[in-house]
């Protein structure tokens, strides 16, 4: 999506809880997010009622807390390979349509034209060459969920607890210590990441003076009619593309990556020690703030790989205070939402 031909949102937040400091990430011609005072002429605005918060909201519990599975690697190379065999597949039927014309002037050999009979019906040469191409990037897709799927339910059948570390807030430092690692874990790296969880449909639809059953906004689908599976999809952006196959199961093991997101640093863990400092990013973002609207989430997340070779990561929230003063930060760091993509 063009951020330039999406309409800015702005309302007025009522709640009976103090508003956190003012901050701006981005600008107009850009994806912008931006919390501040009311002024004058914000009068007409719409209004919209919700709770803001310092301490995440039990979706962010649920579905940011605890292990996860790493995706397939499978994943990232059947999302590279789609568009090289659609465009084979395209160039192939455009030969097969220009076929007399091609052998005429010698671009092609007789043996390439044609087609074989099979049953009633004729079938091009060059398509039966290029359709199985076609269907490795939808065959390795279907690899990888089923291996996402065992994975999934050897960590079911045997859960992981959790690591215990002590920690200790510093500005946009975060000091672990005391840490102590389950005893079919071992840690790799570990990083502090600040970034902002997808908003509630039911306020983005409030704001934009939508009615829910209707058209949507642009960018947005329907209302899915299942229950809730990540957050992409209750907003309507996902469509079905945010995550591999999860298993059913009370909590999605497979962590979806926030839309907006700034990293720290990776700090090596593999050689241990009882102590371990996580800066975060380089940009001075808010500290933790939750609404319907806006979530600035920090967290920490580990990864760590089982006895089994199973690469995994563990995410725990981090309550940032309050920051005051922040400068302005120019862009606003949008990735995909994909899950593989992480």
């Amino acid at each position: 999506m063009d951020p330039r031909a999406a309409p800015l949102i702005e309302v007025v937040v009522e709640s009976e809880n103090k508003p956190p400091p003012s901050f701006r990430i981005g600008s107009d011609n850009d994806w912008m997010v931006e919390w501040r005072g009311c002024k004058s002429d914000d009068q007409e605005l719409p209004e919209i009622t919700c709770e803001v918060s310092h301490e995440p909201f039990p979706f962010l519990e649920r579905t940011r807390n605890g292990w996860y599975i790493v995706p397939d690697p499978l994943h990232k190379t059947a999302r590279r390979l789609i568009r090289p065999t659609v465009m084979l597949l395209i160039l192939a039927l455009l030969a097969h349509s220009m076929e007399p014309g091609l052998v005429s002037l010698g671009l092609i050999s007789e043996s390439f034209a044609g087609s074989y009979r099979i049953g009633p019906l004729d079938y091009p040469k060059l398509l039966l060459v290029a359709f199985p191409v076609f269907m490795i990037p939808i065959i390795f897709r279907m690899i990888a969920n089923l291996r996402d799927i065992r994975r999934q339910n050897a960590y079911i059948a045997s859960p992981i607890e959790s690591p215990r570390m002590t920690l200790e807030v510093n500005g946009s430092e975060v000091r672990a210590s005391k840490i102590t690692m389950p005893v079919d874990m071992m840690a790799v790296r570990g990083r502090l990441q600040v970034g902002i969880a997808v908003p509630e449909r039911s306020k983005v639809l409030e704001a934009l003076q939508r009615t829910e059953g209707e058209q949507p906004s642009p960018g947005m689908s329907t209302r899915l009619p299942e229950r809730r599976i990540t957050s992409g999809e209750e907003l309507g952006t996902g469509v079905g593309e945010a995550t591999p196959m999860p298993v059913a199961h009370p909590r999605i093991l497979l962590l979806e990556p926030m839309r907006v997101h700034d990293p720290g640093e990776w700090v090596d863990l593999s050689g241990g020690g009882s102590e371990i400092l996580f800066k975060g990013p380089v940009n001075q973002w808010p500290g933790s703030v939750y609404s319907a609207l806006i979530a600035v989430h920090w967290e920490i997340v580990v990864e760590a790989v089982r006895d089994d070779g199973t690469k995994m990561k563990w995410v725990c929230q981090v309550i940032i205070p309050p920051r005051v003063g922040l400068e302005y930060i120019p862009k606003l760091p949008v990735r995909s939402g994909r899950t593989e993509s992480t």
